[in-house]
């Protein structure tokens, strides 16, 4: 018995299911049931007598494809196994293994990942004799994938006068060469890379009329999931398969368009219609997701796009809270207060640590966020990344700082050596193992003294390279943690090896670096520590590169940390935003032009959108930057949203060098809005011979003095999970929640 899709849905989801014939668009906003409405379109299709082998539905991931079809067998039964359900990629690869003799390619093609295509470029670059630094494989390849999305082969990148002059403008006139020979390589070799699965499926299709008419007999009804975030070359192949038939329905949200970088053409969607003038468009415009503040608010950002399509996005959930935001002195004070808040909702409201999730726009920001739940002792899982630690940038310059430290760390010595590349290969650092166990040595005692094991040729940069350990061991001996971290970061060659890739990726890991000597700067900059040494800072952070992280990211339980990109099409109980400044959140490098600023704003609407119940947005007035500490403006965003959603929770103290002045904001309401109101804290300085006492067996009712809050009263004292939570009715700053493990009283 057919469904009754009426009773199932809301209206506007029910007339996009039953519409199944002619070209189709659903719009559909964020939390506002898509996967629900394709799932049952495909359903409504199958139970209309279509051929399950006659639907093409392509999604962004397999993880979509499998749950979207695990739901339609639910629905009908085991005839959504026929269906052509996955991935472009995915998808497109089965049809040229059927095909790809056509093109000139086996069967059994290889398909070859990002390594596999940077080794071949890095041997093409090597070959050519041209300088591997310019022509860093990253780079190239990027600049190939762009070239390949826009179905630009490489005869017409050669011929392309434009292109020419942009490669020569970058210094990089050869790449055109380069993606010639990597494209005749991979040929000869019976091998595509990833966006090739996609490029030769549109010359298969292009070149051969029988073979893309017989797929289109086929799929006489096609769908695209997130088709905001298709690209020239994705919208090419789905347009032409739909030629026939007209029978193509494409779901998404141009407010969630976010993958530009990636080659992403939010045209697509804009001008969809342009391409079907007999269109049917839906519009999805209640969110089921997100409390009614939180969507008024997202809806009060996006407005300010003007490339966009016009919906009123609603949601008939309670009110909620108003959303919170942090105004921090410091990034690292930032950190604090977002886990403090996580600690605090998480003990009060009796939830579990995956309702919350850190969204950031770097993966660089997590370090400060990350130290401050470990201090609170919140677990927490890294998400489309790895945790600060251990990322490959990281690793190595913490290695040279280990190797500083103590030159008989073998592991450090052995992933730095030629890092780098220094001339010392395989060969040398295998000789100089068998020469160490031979003479029961230690590596570094080998190292030390390699011109009395290897001959002088192979040996001059290995003495060469003990030479900087040793120097670098003198500097730390005389400095602290954060000129000693900083002048090995330079005269390693990190730095500038780093700062020559261009690449998003390269750029990434530049901004690691950054990040990590931000950490150690304030990390000697804490006047509570009195070792400031390299030693102290790697004896500090050994926990964090431990095993608790990876427990930690395996149970269910944990704060989720993330990139907005990664957190498209998650959502979560408690969401926090950080980091919201100018040339952080909208990027430095995205306000040069409209299209790039309103591609940022529209990531700043998805990450709005991922909060379920309670949203906090926060900032910092000051932040380092390469040891620096520089002034912050808060982002433009803040401005956008109605101040009427908002509340402004905490404001802080004064960041190093700014008088002690501190903000004082009222609750906007809804119907007022409250003039701010500005007053001078006077800040208690503990006296000269404040010494912390046990508070092991502090009771309530006991009178304390704090060295920052002044003297106050315990009102109450709660135990949980092993922590004692005390909160503190103080005399000049009104009512404090502190763990008595890290909170300093004198009880009085």
């Amino acid at each position: 018995m057919a469904l009754d899709y009426r009773s199932l849905l809301n209206p506007s989801q029910a007339a996009a299911v039953l519409q199944t014939e002619g070209p189709c668009m659903i719009i559909a906003g964020a939390g506002s049931g898509k996967t629900r409405v394709l799932t049952y379109r495909i359903a409504h299709l199958l139970e209309q007598g279509v051929d399950p082998f006659n639907i093409l539905a392509l999604t962004f991931t397999n993880k979509a494809a499998k749950e979207m079809r695990a739901r339609i067998e639910k629905v009908v039964g085991p005839q959504a196994k026929n269906l052509w359900m996955g991935t472009f990629h995915s998808v497109f690869a089965k049809i040229l293994r059927s095909e790809a003799e056509k093109i000139g390619f086996p069967r059994s093609f290889t398909i070859y990942d990002t390594q596999d295509s940077k080794t071949l470029i890095g041997q093409i670059v090597k070959e050519l004799e041209l300088d591997d630094k310019l022509y860093k494989a990253s780079t190239v390849l990027g600049r190939i994938s762009a070239a390949k999305n826009k179905l630009i082969s490489y005869q017409q990148y050669l011929s392309d006068p434009v292109i020419k002059q942009d490669d020569e403008a970058a210094l990089r006139p050869k790449i055109g060469v380069i993606y010639q020979q990597y494209q005749q390589r991979c040929f000869k070799a019976g091998a595509m890379d990833f966006d090739d699965l996609l490029f030769q499926t549109n010359v298969l299709f292009r070149d051969h009329p029988d073979v893309l008419n017989k797929y289109q007999n086929k799929f006489r009804f096609v769908m695209v999931d997130e088709y905001q975030d298709t690209n020239y070359s994705q919208y090419l192949i789905t347009r032409k398969l739909s030629a026939k038939e007209r029978n193509i329905c494409v779901v998404g949200d141009d407010a969630q368009s976010i993958y530009a970088f990636r080659g992403a053409d939010i045209s697509n969607i804009l001008n969809f219609e342009k391409d079907y003038p007999e269109l049917n468009v839906f519009k999805l415009e209640q969110n089921y997701r997100s409390t009614k503040n939180i969507v008024w608010a997202a809806n009060s950002v996006i407005k300010n796009n003007q490339e966009q399509l016009r919906k009123n996005v609603f949601s008939d959930n309670e009110t909620g809270n108003l959303i919170e935001v942090i105004k921090a002195a410091s990034d690292n004070e930032e950190g604090k207060l977002i886990a403090q808040s996580i600690y605090e909702d998480k003990m009060n409201q009796r939830l579990s640590y995956d309702s919350f999730a850190i969204l950031y726009r770097t993966n660089a920001q997590s370090r400060a966020m990350e130290e401050a739940l470990r201090k609170l002792n919140i677990k927490y899982k890294i998400v489309g990344g790895l945790s600060f630690y251990q990322r490959k940038e990281i690793k190595d310059l913490v290695a040279y700082l280990r190797l500083t430290v103590n030159p008989n760390d073998e592991q450090a010595l052995r992933r730095v050596i030629n890092y780098p590349k220094r001339g010392i290969g395989d060969t040398t650092i295998s000789k100089l193992i068998n020469s160490a166990e031979e003479a029961n040595h230690t590596i570094w005692e080998v190292v030390s003294n390699a011109d009395q094991f290897l001959p002088a040729r192979v040996s001059n940069p290995v003495v060469g390279f003990a030479e900087k350990i040793k120097s670098y061991t003198v500097v730390a001996g005389k400095e602290d943690a954060f000129e000693a971290a900083k002048f090995i970061a330079k005269n390693s060659g990190m730095i500038e090896e780093l700062y020559a890739d261009k690449s998003i990726e390269g750029l990434s890991r530049y901004e690691n670096i950054q990040e990590l000597l931000n950490g150690i700067k304030e990390y000697v900059d804490d006047p509570e520590r009195e070792d400031k040494s390299l030693g102290a800072f790697l004896q500090d952070i050994a926990l964090v590169t431990d095993s608790d992280l990876k427990d930690a990211a395996q149970e269910g339980e944990a704060v989720t940390l993330m990139t907005i990109h990664s957190a498209k099409g998650l959502e979560f109980r408690n969401v926090y935003i950080v980091g919201l400044e100018e040339n952080l959140f909208p990027s430095q490098m995205m306000i040069t032009s409209r299209a790039d600023l309103e591609e940022e704003r529209r990531l700043f609407y998805v990450a709005i959108t991922r909060a379920e119940k309670k949203l906090t947005l926060s900032y910092a007035t000051s932040r380092y930057q390469w040891g620096n500490l520089r002034s912050c403006e808060k982002s433009r965003f803040l401005d956008e949203i109605d101040p009427q959603y908002l509340n402004i929770k905490f404001a802080a103290g004064p960041a190093i060098g700014e008088a002690p002045v501190q903000h004082v904001f009222e609750r906007r309401s809804n119907l007022v809005a409250a003039p701010v109101r500005k007053t001078v804290a006077t800040k208690y300085v503990a006296p000269a011979d404040f010494q912390p006492s046990d508070t092991s067996n502090l009771q309530a009712g006991q009178r304390v003095e704090h060295a920052k809050f002044g003297f106050g009263k315990v009102a109450t004292l709660e135990k949980q999970n092993g922590t004692v939570k005390a909160i503190i009715h103080f005399e000049e700053v009104g009512e404090k929640t502190l763990l008595l493990s890290f909170a300093k009283l004198r009880v009085l």
